[in-house]
């Protein structure tokens, strides 16, 4: 994934979920400027490092974690016993010196959205959500005692990848479903993304995973259609929290978000409230 060529931006919707699938696919993933400068430290130490610190190391940067789990989804299947739901699980499938053979000196977002202020913008937006969202993931996994807390934490962090990419990408069409959104704030997400892009990002998303070949636990856990899934209820609602909650905490929808996520977790609703400003204190990461 590393040599994928540098291609131009795409400006006009694709043809098909398929054509917008093909050219995500063969595009580059360009990561944090943190995780690059990290990669090169750890490579450094090489003999010192082992797949739980990797893991730990990018565990805030979702384009970064999904280019190890898709590396990783590509050893053939005689190489590997399981499938890596988590960063760390992948470099244990990989290896420490296969992983920094396969990964090289990385692309920044820092870099590739330089002179597009809006962009960045927009991928910093998305960033902090799917970071918050882990975190929120995470944090009600622990309370329910779910064994897969760590692949929770994966899956919301992952759950956003596609808005990332189109950022990336396609920049002027990310720029208008936002435009679309202020002029309305009704106006649902996926039905501003079937306007502008004549596909639904959430069915881009899944298409992709199924492309890299992804795990399917992965691949069921951040669809939102399986929403009586105990564990894809845990990402949904750590989704949505974070997405609601991201200017303040006095979006007119977070009552019912704080009433469904204290039905998860078996809470009253005061207290459910106070566990999620607590997690919120903590900060997450952004661009430069």
């Amino acid at each position: 994934m590393n040599d994928s060529p540098v291609l131009p931006p795409i400006d006009r919707p694709l043809p098909s979920l398929s054509a917008w699938v093909q050219a995500f696919a063969g595009r580059e993933i360009p990561v944090l400027a943190t995780s690059a400068e990290a990669l090169e430290q750890l490579r450094a130490d090489e003999d010192s490092v082992d797949a739980h610190l990797i893991g730990e190391t990018f565990a805030s940067d979702p384009l970064m974690s999904l280019k190890v789990l898709v590396a990783a989804a590509q050893l053939g299947r005689e190489r590997r016993n399981a499938d890596a739901e988590t960063v760390t699980s992948a470099v244990v499938l990989m290896g420490i010196t296969p992983f920094f053979t396969t990964f090289g000196p990385q692309p920044t977002l820092e870099h590739w959205l330089v002179g597009q202020p809006q962009a960045r913008d927009g991928v910093d937006a998305v960033l902090r959500r799917s970071e918050r969202a882990a975190r929120y993931a995470l944090a009600f996994a622990a309370h329910r005692m779910d064994q897969d807390a760590q692949i929770l934490h994966s899956a919301a962090l992952l759950h956003d990848f596609a808005e990332l990419l189109l950022w990336c990408h396609a920049p002027a069409l990310a720029q208008e479903i936002r435009r679309l959104q202020a002029l309305n704030p009704n106006l649902r997400s996926v039905k501003a993304q079937q306007q502008v892009l004549g596909i639904e990002l959430p069915a881009l998303e899944q298409a992709l995973m199924k492309t890299w070949h992804l795990p399917p636990l992965l691949a069921h856990i951040t669809d939102d259609r399986h929403h009586h899934d105990p564990q894809t209820q845990c990402v949904r609602l750590a989704v949505r929290v974070a997405r609601h909650s991201s200017q303040g905490w006095d979006n007119p929808a977070i009552p019912d978000d704080v009433k469904d996520i204290s039905t998860l977790l078996n809470l009253g609703p005061e207290p459910t409230l106070r566990l999620l400003q607590d997690i919120d204190r903590e900060s997450g990461p952004s661009l430069r």
